[in-house]
């Protein structure tokens, strides 16, 4: 089998490491629009070899898209006019507006719409890893506009990536992701901003920076080529949830004003419940 992955930077590298780890892809081609990351895939030995989009398409069974959301909008609608028989899998945050975009599309159930849920902080194909995406979730929105064929095939890879596999529609998706991931990010953002305008009087606050802090702010390293598109694509559902952020700040904000520290206990208390779901 013939892989072509569009977007050989984390998660596309990632993906074409574990599809020659495992043997599912015979030959994986590389489709970039960066000279520099297709060099450094190269290089990397991620990718067989480097194609443009229409060459890629043509070769291969299956293509995968993995670059930003914004850039799936472009992309995704130019594989589907171009494909045959192939399948399609994309795998960007935010899934409405994409399979929105394409429901009319004469070859719209050989896509596959998914999400796998893992990432980090860093951007590239530098930032490819090896069994990267084991024990994780992936999430397949609207499986019933995807052929049997192309289910099977979506189904199939990411149980070789050893993903398990949540189905979900595309309106829950975006509404769950914006609670466990989309304003996570924001957080972090807003948090680096807070320590970066303290350090302007306090230079010695990140020589005291402890892990809590490391791993609070991870996050805020994250690339915004890759987050702004997610922001705008899922705007009304991170809007809901950053209000009801917002309530909880200040409701720690009101208890230390009015020095109310049992209420503030049972806000901590409330909060540890999260382990029954985080161990």
């Amino acid at each position: 089998m013939t892989v072509a992955i569009i977007g050989v930077g984390l998660i596309g590298g990632s993906m074409a490491l574990a599809l020659k780890d495992s043997g599912f892809a015979q030959t994986v081609i590389g489709v970039e629009a960066s000279e520099a990351h297709a060099q450094k895939a190269i290089e990397r030995k991620l990718v067989d070899e480097m194609a443009n989009l229409e060459e890629a398409v043509v070769e291969s069974d299956a293509i995968i898209i993995a670059v930003p959301v914004d850039a799936i909008e472009v992309v995704l609608p130019q594989v589907l006019d171009l494909v045959t028989n192939q399948i399609v899998l994309e795998a960007g945050s935010t899934k409405s507006k994409i399979i929105e975009l394409v429901k009319n599309h004469p070859r719209r159930r050989q896509f596959v719409a998914t999400h796998p849920m893992w990432g980090t902080e860093y951007s590239g194909p530098e930032a490819a890893v090896h069994g990267a995406f084991k024990n994780k979730a992936v999430v397949i929105c609207n499986k019933e506009e995807s052929s049997a064929e192309a289910l099977s095939f979506a189904v199939d890879f990411y149980k070789m990536l050893g993903m398990h596999i949540v189905f979900m529609d595309a309106t829950n998706h975006d509404v769950h992701a914006a609670y466990v991931s989309h304003v996570s990010h924001i957080t972090s953002f807003a948090l680096a901003n807070t320590v970066l305008e303290k350090e302007r009087e306090e230079s010695a606050i990140f020589e005291l920076a402890s892990a809590g802090f490391e791993s609070t702010v991870r996050l805020a390293k994250s690339n915004p080529a890759m987050w702004v598109p997610i922001f705008k694509q899922n705007r009304e559902n991170v809007l809901d949830v950053l209000n009801e952020h917002i309530s909880q700040l200040r409701k720690f904000k009101a208890c230390l004003e009015k020095e109310n520290y049992v209420y503030l206990d049972e806000l901590i208390q409330n909060a540890n419940k999260i382990r029954r779901i985080i161990k």
